[in-house]
C-alpha cells in the first residue's frame, strides 16, 4: 500500500518545474539526479526535506525512490501526478498541458522554487550521464547497489553535509510523515 504522508501532487509540481527548464520535455535520469541534487540541497541549508521521499542507492547514482516510481508509472496511488506529468514516453516525460508554469506550481513555497532555481543553475547544462557521475563522486552516501538499490537514511546525507545532530535531524523529517499520515487518514 502506498503511504499516504507522500504528496505526489508536489513531486509533481518538482518534476515539472525541471521539465519546464527543458521547454517541456526532460530526459528521466536527468530529471531525477537534478531532484535529488534539489533534495540534498534543501537538506543541507534548510534541515528539512522537501519532499520526505525515500532516497535510495541505485546503480546511476542517489534518487527520491517513490518520486522514481511515479515517473516510471509505477505508483500505486499517483493522486495529483497526472495533473502535471505526462506518461513516461522511452526515456523522457514532458508536463501534462501546456499551460502550466512555475506559477502555476502551488504546492512549493518561495524557498524550494529557490532551491530548484539554484539547482537548475549549478546542473541544469549537464546531461544524464555527467550527473550520474557528479552524484557517485559528490554524494558520498551513495553506496554502490550492485544492481539493486539500498535505502540511503537522511542522518547519512546529513552526516555529509557537515550537520552536527544528522540522527535527530532524520528523526525529526520521520515524525513529519507519521503526522503527514495521521493528517491524511
Amino acid at each position: 500500500m502506498e503511504n499516504n504522508w507522500f504528496n505526489s501532487r508536489k513531486a509533481a509540481q518538482v518534476a515539472a518545474f525541471f521539465a519546464l527548464q527543458t521547454g517541456g520535455r526532460i530526459n528521466l535520469l536527468k530529471a531525477v539526479k537534478l531532484i535529488y541534487l534539489a533534495e540534498r540541497k534543501f537538506l543541507g541549508e534548510f534541515e528539512a526535506s522537501m519532499l520526505r521521499d525515500q532516497l535510495v542507492s541505485m546503480d546511476y547514482g542517489p534518487v527520491n525512490s517513490k518520486t522514481l516510481n511515479h515517473i516510471n508509472g509505477m505508483a500505486l496511488n499517483p493522486d495529483g501526478w497526472r495533473e502535471f506529468i505526462s506518461d513516461r514516453e522511452n526515456y523522457h516525460f514532458s508536463v501534462a498541458r501546456p499551460d502550466i508554469s512555475v506559477a502555476s506550481l502551488d504546492e512549493l513555497s518561495r524557498a524550494e522554487v529557490r532551491i530548484l532555481s539554484e539547482t537548475w543553475a549549478e546542473f541544469g547544462g549537464m546531461d544524464q550521464w555527467q550527473l550520474a557521475e557528479y552524484t557517485h563522486k559528490h554524494c558520498p552516501e551513495w553506496e554502490d547497489p550492485d544492481g539493486s538499490s539500498n535505502p540511503i537514511p537522511y542522518s547519512r546525507v546529513f552526516k555529509y553535509l557537515n550537520k552536527t545532530n544528522p540522527e535527530e535531524l532524520e528523526q525529526k523529517i520521520l515524525l513529519e510523515r507519521k503526522l503527514e499520515s495521521l493528517l491524511n487518514t
